[in-house]
Formats: structure tokens, C-alpha cells, sequence
């Protein structure tokens, strides 16, 4: 077995209310949920901060397009028709 390395961190009553119903429910400890979460995290291949940033990147862009205002010459549909159209596959 791996050493283990005694950690303490604060979480919000939601967090330990959610946790605890399930380590209850799946008979797994706590402990091992939290160090589960924590891998998939570490081991994800989008780190949360990128992730916010790529979203804040998209909303930069979104503005851009709203600040040129409506298209020339206008749209020509209409929105119900996104839904009226036969499906394709």
C-alpha cells in the first residue's frame, strides 16, 4: 500500500452533507471518495483554471459579435423553423 500523507482542508456543509450520504449509500469511506475525486482531477487532462479561461475566451468572442450589431441585410429564417425541418439521420 501506497504511504499515505495526512491532509486537512475545509469543505462546505454541502459538501459533507453530499459526502456523507455517499459513502453511506456505496460503503466506501470518505476518505477513499475524497482521494478518488482528487485523482480524477489531477489526472484530467482540462485543469479547472483553463477551463474557466476557454469559457471566459468564448464569452469574449460572443460580446465581439454582439458589439457589430444585427447582420446585414438581416436573417432570412425564421426560429420556428429550426424545429419544423425533417431530421437527417
Amino acid at each position: 500500500m501506497e504511504r499515505m500523507v495526512r491532509k486537512q482542508l475545509y469543505i462546505t456543509s454541502e459538501h459533507e452533507s453530499k459526502l456523507k450520504s455517499k459513502s453511506s449509500e456505496t460503503g466506501v469511506s470518505e476518505g477513499e471518495i475524497v482521494r478518488e475525486a482528487l485523482s480524477r482531477y489531477l489526472d484530467s487532462s482540462i485543469p479547472r483554471k483553463q477551463g474557466l479561461s476557454n469559457w471566459e475566451d468564448e464569452m469574449a468572442f460572443i460580446k465581439s459579435l454582439q458589439a457589430k450589431g444585427p447582420v446585414p441585410g438581416g436573417r432570412t429564417w425564421k426560429r420556428e423553423e429550426l424545429y419544423d425541418r425533417p431530421r437527417t439521420d
